[in-house]
């Protein structure tokens, strides 16, 4: 069976790995993902794991999943819907009335199903898409329980950079047809000149990793560009979050250094 690809697994090692080694108190708690991934027992000495090489990824990733689950929890929606979820681990970590839908490619969501049986974590409402044959996500959605009358969350991180920007207009033009009141909260990469020097090198790292990889990163914003992508969709308000904002808000006055590198923003906008 399929798993997840590459990112989708160092992005669940990174999230339990930062509970191991950075200091208290920890931005961000989830070890599950670890548990799902079931590495082999080397998976602390591969290079993309060493920790101080990793510590500005380690932190972005930690950041972003901090910021998305606190606009949940105080978001008065009770449906949740995760765009490319991967290792996505909110369903088994904060169970609720909150309907949890998590929308990927049908081969990660078989592997992800049985390692969730194997686990005995219990399954969100799983929604297949096989995004390359031209599936409507927002059509299987529905068709897997979704109610479009209702407001909901919606969550894309770490996607963005593998679409075109005509592929992201198109997500956001469907997610502001949603009912008044939902919101979207969506990541994206910086343009390569809107990132602090010492960020430089590992922007360069991972944009040769990826494109080894064969999931290329295409595509790279500007905050203005952004907020106007979102506004010609038809949000009624948007917000840009900036790197920087989310140093103030969880990671200021930390005595080791860890901080998010910079070169991602996060998008917020909600239907009126």
């Amino acid at each position: 069976m399929t798993g997840p690809d590459s990112t989708a697994l160092r992005v669940a090692l990174w999230r339990a790995m930062h509970v191991d080694v950075d200091q208290a108190p920890h931005v961000f708690v989830d070890r599950i993902g670890l548990e799902l991934v079931d590495p082999d027992d080397g998976w602390r000495h591969r290079p993309d794991m060493d920790p101080q090489a990793t510590a500005g990824f380690r932190g972005s990733i930690i950041g972003r999943a901090r910021f998305v689950e606190d606009l949940v929890a105080g978001h008065p929606a009770d449906q949740y819907v995760i765009l490319g979820a991967g290792l996505d681990t909110f369903a088994q970590r904060r169970p609720g009335k909150r309907q949890v839908f998590e929308i990927d490619q049908p081969a990660t969501q078989a592997w992800k199903r049985q390692r969730l049986l194997d686990t005995g974590h219990p399954l969100p409402i799983l929604v297949p898409v096989d995004f390359e044959a031209g599936d409507d996500w927002l059509q299987q959605l529905v068709a897997s329980g979704f109610d479009p009358s209702k407001p909901a969350v919606v969550a894309s991180t770490g996607v963005s950079m593998y679409l075109t920007k005509e592929a992201t207009a198109a997500t956001l033009a469907k997610v502001a047809t949603l009912a008044p009141g939902s919101t979207l909260v969506m990541t994206y990469l910086l343009e390569a000149d809107l990132i602090d020097e010492q960020d430089q090198p590992g922007r360069a790292m991972s944009f040769n990793g990826a494109r080894s990889s064969n999931t290329p990163f295409v595509s790279f914003y500007r905050p203005t560009e952004m907020l106007a992508m979102a506004r010609d969709a038809g949000f009624a308000e948007v917000e840009n979050v900036s790197g920087p904002q989310l140093v103030d808000r969880y990671f200021a006055g930390r005595t080791d250094g860890f901080r998010p590198s910079t070169g991602e923003d996060i998008l917020v906008a909600t239907t009126g």
